[in-house]
């Protein structure tokens, strides 16, 4: 087991003997590793899952958030960098998405263009396509619950649950702030692959916005479709998983 600063950004981490890939997971708004707990199971013996812990969440609940997106993937950049000893790839879920968006450019810019074989982005707007929704990171409390209620990203049972709200709420405004505060800057394209999934029936992320991805590329894509809403990897995980295992072999 490998251990240095970076142990407490993975979480749930499964070592494998002889991996061919590291495959580093990033969650959506509001959620932690926990969400790729299972994932080793369902993907290649030779895929190294490490799901990434935020400050915040998780073992790292007494932790301030970062609501920076450059400041988030500066850290990210330098804390993971030890780990870039094997091919590598980065998957993001939504918010996630823009994470290893911002963090793979940061690896280009100042990390001697050390970069991921591959970028995996889920249920995420290219970042060049304006969000479309209002922001309500600074909402009041009641505000702020009622429209985590309408997303349908956070369950009823910690919605309901005034406690664990309390302590989730500097977390969720934080995530959403990276979201909302975020500015795309014109950089040149990627030199390697994009693989983009998105759901047949999400109401925010529409199939342009997916498309839209192949800007940010010098190689071919395509968007591929799991039939279900936003949170498809939640709600059709069997599905979603045995396409990215084939996507990543």
């Amino acid at each position: 087991m490998i251990s240095s600063p970076f142990d407490a950004w993975i979480a749930c981490h499964e070592p494998r003997p002889a991996p061919r890939l590291r495959l580093f997971c990033f969650p959506y708004a509001g959620g932690n590793a926990a969400i790729f707990r299972t994932w080793p199971r369902s993907l290649p013996d030779d895929i190294e899952v490490c799901p990434i812990q935020l400050p915040g969440r998780g073992t790292r609940l007494r932790e301030p958030p970062i609501n920076d997106l450059s400041i988030l993937a500066k850290v990210l950049a330098q804390v993971l960098r030890p780990l870039f000893d094997l091919p590598f790839a980065f998957f993001g879920h939504s918010l996630g998405g823009l994470i290893i968006f911002e963090l793979a450019r940061e690896l280009r810019r100042n990390h001697n263009n050390i970069h991921p074989v591959q970028l995996v982005v889920s249920g995420t707007r290219a970042p060049q396509r304006a969000h479309r929704e209002r922001d309500i990171h600074n909402l009041p409390r009641a505000e702020f619950i009622a429209e985590l209620r309408r997303l349908k990203g956070t369950p009823d049972e910690i919605l309901e649950n005034l406690e664990l709200m309390e302590i989730m709420l500097p977390v969720l405004r934080a995530d959403f702030a990276l979201y909302e505060s975020y500015t795309y800057a014109v950089e040149p394209p990627l030199g390697y692959p994009i693989a983009v999934f998105g759901g047949l029936d999400d109401p925010r992320v529409e199939y342009a916005d997916l498309e839209a991805w192949a800007d940010q590329t010098t190689a071919p894509l395509t968007p591929k479709m799991i039939p279900s809403g936003h949170f498809f990897l939640n709600t059709a995980r069997s599905l979603f998983l045995q396409a990215l295992a084939k996507e990543l072999q």
